[in-house]
């Protein structure tokens, strides 16, 4: 029995806008359990720029990491604290292997069809014009949950497309969030979520950057648009210091990514904390492989929160890995009669 891994470029099928920049590449890790003819995968989704553990050692401890599965099994966990992304993909292999290698990783996920979730669909940063074709091929699909990355051009062309959904669509229709992954200082982000509340904002992603636990917390209280947190969450590894979090910041919803917190462990840890303050939470993919995705999506699967997640981004990438997995209108889906396909890492 061998475990190793293989660093896999994902390739953009269009430039991903973010207020951090344009994503044309992506690079993961993707770990192999070799057990005779049958292979179990993970995923390491180290993020760069924005992982808790990217390092110059990265792939030294990963390689480290791979020689300690066999023996170690899922002891080695504990030792993965401080390395999120590695720590979620060696959970995700250690499930998939124990479950037969057939990248089942909750089977209380699956009903005899399979499975669906229901997904928001994403409007990436660009210019307004590619903005509003996105937002019109999305609404175009039947989407109801329509979600803007927002921050990095004028704020009030970005108004004016989320203008441009609600003149067309009441919020019982279709619901906006919008994500400023930290852009706006407090002050601005005061102002500017006062602007959004006309328009009946579901919710504000991450709007100042992470850190700034005072500065969120006045915002959180005092905010006519809920607050969830997202950034903030990455590198909380400790019990302790996640509730610290919840209770100086008290925000109405989480944005929980597996990949960048650790994994599925440290995700019904965060659930936890906010549902205790009657709170809620959404799981999202990080520009995972399909291979990551297929981990998350059976997370999200086996316990619902009340709102659409955020799962759509497999179709982003030319060379993603072929899968059971689809994506429209009414969410992200599982199809037991499709397989997989993984000719892409021999």
């Amino acid at each position: 029995m061998e475990v190793d891994f293989i660093k896999y470029k994902l390739q953009f099928i269009k430039p991903g806008g973010t207020s951090r920049g344009v994503l044309h590449t992506k690079d993961t890790y993707i770990i192999r359990w070799a057990s005779g003819l049958k292979i179990a995968y993970g995923e390491c989704n180290m993020f760069r720029g924005l992982s808790y553990d990217d390092r110059p050692d990265y792939e030294q401890k990963l390689k480290a990491v791979c020689l300690q599965i066999p023996s170690k099994g899922t002891e080695i966990m504990e030792e993965l604290n401080e390395w999120p992304s590695i720590q979620f993909g060696v959970e995700t292999l250690l499930k998939d292997k124990r479950n037969g290698s057939h990248r089942i990783i909750f089977p209380e996920a699956f009903g005899p069809s399979g499975f669906s979730i229901p997904a928001n669909g994403l409007i990436w940063m660009s210019n307004k014009a590619d903005m509003q074709a996105q937002i019109a091929d999305k609404l175009k699909a039947g989407f109801t949950s329509i979600k803007l990355k927002i921050g990095a051009i004028d704020f009030d062309t970005e108004l004016e497309l989320i203008q441009l959904i609600r003149s067309q669509f009441k919020a019982t229709e279709v619901e906006i969030r919008v994500d400023a992954n930290g852009a706006f200082t407090f002050e601005a982000a005061k102002e500017k979520i006062k602007r959004l509340s006309d328009f009946e904002i579901s919710y504000i992603e991450q709007p100042i950057r992470a850190g700034q636990w005072q500065e969120m917390a006045a915002l959180a209280a005092d905010s006519p648009v809920k607050i969830a947190l997202d950034e903030e969450l990455i590198g909380i590894v400790d019990a302790a210091r996640q509730r610290e979090l919840i209770d100086t910041i008290r925000p109405q919803l989480l944005v929980i990514k597996p990949a960048l917190i650790g994994g599925f462990d440290r995700g019904d840890s965060w659930k936890r904390h906010i549902e205790s303050l009657g709170g809620s939470w959404v799981i999202t993919s990080a520009l995972e492989s399909n291979i990551g995705l297929n981990a998350i999506a059976q997370y999200a699967a086996k316990e619902r929160s009340a709102y659409a997640q955020g799962l759509g981004t497999g179709q982003l990438f030319s060379n993603n890995f072929p899968s059971p997995y689809t994506v429209d209108a009414a969410g992200l889906h599982f199809d037991p009669f499709k397989s997989w396909d993984f000719q892409l890492l021999s």
